[in-house]
């Protein structure tokens, strides 16, 4: 099932728990029993399989990038409609906060398959300035998200903070996308 591995690479050689080094010949209690660490390697090391999660990712990737281009549009229009006092179509609305947790969904699982895909592949995370990056993301999107649901005449804030949050999320997305590209570069 695991077929395909060779070796393991130097930085997965042994693992320290608490003051404690372990080899790979030790035995590693999970709760459920003991196992080979060395056979436990064989689960999270193997890239091929984890293409699926990749796969995931770049769609993933990709349709956060559209509904946020999506967003724009709609944004723009409920906002020069609403300047100019034109009455706005009563679908528009809706489709701007269908395509937000569009958007909010696909970050979350973005987000997930970051960390199982870096825990798997390294055994922990930070190994690149893209965790950084995803987890601003994150934040800018929750932000945005929470936000957007205050939006009301009793509350002017809640729009420019929306709006503000966007335009850094532009940013965010564009320093995400670098560093994910890095990432992928690497295993390429």
């Amino acid at each position: 099932m695991w077929h395909g591995l060779t070796s393991i690479p130097p930085h997965m050689a042994s693992l320290n728990v608490g003051s404690h080094e372990v080899s790979d010949e030790q035995p590693l209690t999970l709760g459920l029993g003991t196992v080979n660490r060395l056979n436990l390697r064989h689960q999270f090391v193997n890239l091929p399989d984890f293409i699926w999660l990749w796969k995931i990712a770049a769609w993933s990737m990709g349709l956060s990038l559209a509904a946020y281009l999506l967003l724009a549009v709609t944004g723009s229009v409920l906002f020069s409609k609403r300047h100019s006092q034109r009455p706005r179509p009563k679908w528009l609305r809706p489709l701007h906060y269908i395509i937000g947790w569009l958007m909010v969904t696909l970050v979350l699982l973005l987000l997930a398959i970051g960390l199982v895909g870096t825990i798997g592949h390294y055994g922990n995370l930070g190994h690149s300035g893209h965790l950084i990056a995803g987890l601003s993301v994150v934040a800018l999107v929750a932000v945005s998200a929470g936000s957007s649901t205050q939006i009301s005449p009793q509350k002017p804030w809640a729009r420019a903070v929306h709006l503000g949050t966007n335009i850094a999320l532009f940013l965010g997305f564009a320093w995400v996308s670098y560093s994910g590209w890095q990432v992928v570069q690497k295993y390429l």
